[in-house]
């Protein structure tokens, strides 16, 4: 099949740029893309009307459910909500019941996820057995069974002899490690950060230095033992000085952050509204404009959804006793459409976030406008308006934020290998 996009607003990570010229798609890669292409005969004109296209997200920490809680999230139902929200690769988090931390489990997901998912879907697996911290799992078997990558999520490893020797035996594989640098003993039991907000309504807390620590402790060990080592949210100020080091000491280290810490801050969550419970909870509005900052500077690499469905039961129950995480898989891009609005962020750098630079950690050939890329794109209006309805959403969970707030940004179509696996009504 060849398809021609015409007239569109070329949004390109790579080179930085955002002009208007043509996209030609063959055989489900990119075959030309510029200024005034002519279309081949055989080809299926698209006008884009001034739209932009931009590479398909890549989506690094997605949840979905399967196996053991598929009536949260399943992965037809995250296919459908990533192809509606951008987002062409899911890359999907090994935190399940059970947890992903066996070939067998690696293959079960794999299978499903081809079956149901339109989008593409590459895995990571647990680093630990049971996501407990104490015995590593077969890492070699797991990356040949397709693992990308290898994290026990939110489950910080507290034993740090066990974390090292697991990091070591993932340096002599090639394996990226993905952690989440917290220090577990201050940040346990808590729902918000610490401050007089928090003080003020009576929530257990923890100290931004929480993450400084946990981050602090991972570089210290990513010095010893060479790992390969990406940071799944830095949410704070206080930690940015500890990645900039090591960065700086050319340490193989990239970091993360969540579109929610980007866009929201601990004021969110005045009336204890839970759909506002996040992991790690919500920061102070200096915080988040540093963090945009830390994402426009290159500093963090990744932004990514952390998409994480709750079901109604969990959620419904006073704030710190309700389940921390929201859905994001199709509120990511118009949620990022209000940093590029606050002329925070361009959109060649939010889709050097979103797109390329999780595609270069992971060895992945998407996330680039270029000749012979994968035709995993995005077709959005950037400036259309709309009022979130959390009921309209694909997701199986319906726990988002931004439910009844006034956004803008609309996707209108997203190709996966030049096929349209979804197109706006």
């Amino acid at each position: 099949m060849t398809l021609f996009l015409r007239n569109a607003r070329l949004i390109d990570p790579e080179q930085q740029t955002d002009l208007i010229g043509d996209l030609l798609i063959k055989d489900g890669v990119i075959a030309e893309v510029g200024e005034n292409l002519r279309a081949p005969s055989d080809a299926e004109i698209i006008d884009c009307a001034g739209k932009c296209l931009a590479p398909g997200i890549i989506d690094i920490g997605v949840k979905v459910c399967e196996p053991g809680e598929r009536h949260k999230e399943s992965y037809k139902t995250a296919g459908l909500a990533a192809a509606a929200g951008g987002v062409t690769t899911m890359v999907t988090r090994p935190d399940t019941t059970p947890p992903i931390d066996n070939p067998e489990t690696l293959e079960f997901v794999l299978r499903r996820a081809n079956e149901a998912a339109p989008v593409n879907v590459v895995p990571m697996a647990a680093l630990t057995k049971g996501r407990d911290g104490r015995e590593m799992t077969e890492i070699g078997f797991l990356m040949d069974a397709g693992a990308v990558a290898f994290s026990d999520c939110d489950s910080v490893i507290s034993e740090t002899k066990a974390f090292s020797r697991a990091l070591t035996y993932a340096r002599s594989l090639g394996a990226l490690v993905i952690a989440h640098p917290q220090e577990p003993g201050l940040s346990k039991g808590a729902a918000a950060t610490s401050g007089k907000f928090a003080s003020l309504r009576g929530l257990p807390t923890v100290s931004p230095m929480a993450e400084r620590m946990g981050l602090d402790r991972d570089m210290a060990l990513v010095e010893m033992t060479g790992v390969k080592y990406h940071a799944d949210q830095i949410t704070t100020a206080r930690a940015l000085p500890a990645l900039e080091r090591a960065k700086a000491n050319g340490f193989d280290v990239t970091a993360g952050t969540s579109i929610h810490h980007l866009t929201l801050n601990e004021m969110d969550v005045a009336d204890y509204r839970t759909f506002f419970k996040v992991k790690p909870p919500l920061r102070s509005e200096d915080d988040r404009l540093e963090i945009i900052d830390a994402v426009k500077s290159g500093l963090i690499d990744i932004v990514c959804s952390m998409h994480t469905p709750q079901d109604e039961e969990s959620k419904r129950l006073p704030f710190e006793e309700a389940a921390a995480g929201a859905v994001a898989l199709e509120t990511l891009l118009p949620a990022a459409m209000r940093l590029y609005h606050a002329e925070q962020l361009t959109l060649p750098e939010l889709f050097r976030a979103m797109a390329l630079n999780p595609a270069k950690r992971l060895g992945l050939a998407g996330g680039r406008l270029s000749v012979g890329a994968p035709a995993d794109l995005v077709l959005f209006d950037a400036d259309a308006p709309f009022v979130m309805d959390r009921f309209k959403l694909q997701s199986k969970s319906k726990n988002t934020p931004f439910d009844g707030q006034r956004m803008q940004g609309k996707v209108l179509a997203t190709y996966v290998a030049g096929q349209a696996v979804y197109r706006r009504d």
